[in-house]
């Protein structure tokens, strides 16, 4: 076997692994429900060995957030590379939240909720946490910037708001259709912008 073979068979890292681990069990059960144990479970690593690569949960929580921030830079970059133009890329990002919704229904938005937990916490993670929704905040105004719209942030702060709410709707209700009707109306008020 070629180097370049083994290295595209290769597992993840275990680091890699607990921070794809960290992400995934903190959606599903709650940054205050999860142990260090759970997450080294899903990633199939020994507990003890979890301490060589993160002394504290909070380290471990502050590295799920950045593949937070990692997916979202990841989507984004792939929204600008595959949509001719800013409407046509906002609707991506709509259809990107929809086609989600039954994992919505099942767990919320993964970077909404975590956001709400840490929140309620006010120790520096909730800070970092913002920062990601921020992120995706900045990447929806400049889209409407460059439709020419002169209220962009409110826009922007307008559609994240509406995704964050239906997320929070459709998990309540366990109901994925909630998620595509507001897909069709955000997207229906996204035309109506341009």
């Amino acid at each position: 076997m070629t180097d370049s073979v083994k290295s595209a068979t290769r597992k993840p890292g275990k680091r890699e692994r607990l921070v794809t681990a960290a992400t995934r069990v903190l959606h599903e059960q709650g940054v205050e429900k999860t142990t260090l144990a759970d997450i080294a479970q899903a990633a199939e690593i020994p507990v003890g060995n979890v301490y060589y690569y993160f002394k504290t949960k909070d380290q471990l929580i502050e590295a799920a957030i950045g593949a937070h921030a990692q997916h979202l830079h990841t989507m984004t970059a792939i929204l600008e590379q595959h949509a001719a133009t800013p409407q046509d890329r906002l609707k991506a990002l709509v259809q990107g939240w929809v086609d989600q919704r039954d994992l919505t229904v099942s767990y919320g938005c993964p970077t909404g909720t975590l956001c709400s937990e840490l929140g309620k916490r006010a120790d520096g993670l909730d800070r970092v946490a913002a920062g990601v929704m921020g992120l995706l905040i900045d990447w929806v105004e400049r889209r409407f910037a460059e439709m020419g719209r002169a209220d962009s942030r409110e826009l922007a702060v307008a559609l994240v708001a509406a995704y964050q709410g239906i997320s929070l709707l459709t998990n309540t209700f366990r109901d994925p259709e909630l998620m595509t009707a507001e897909g069709r109306r955000l997207t229906r008020w996204i035309d109506s912008l341009a």
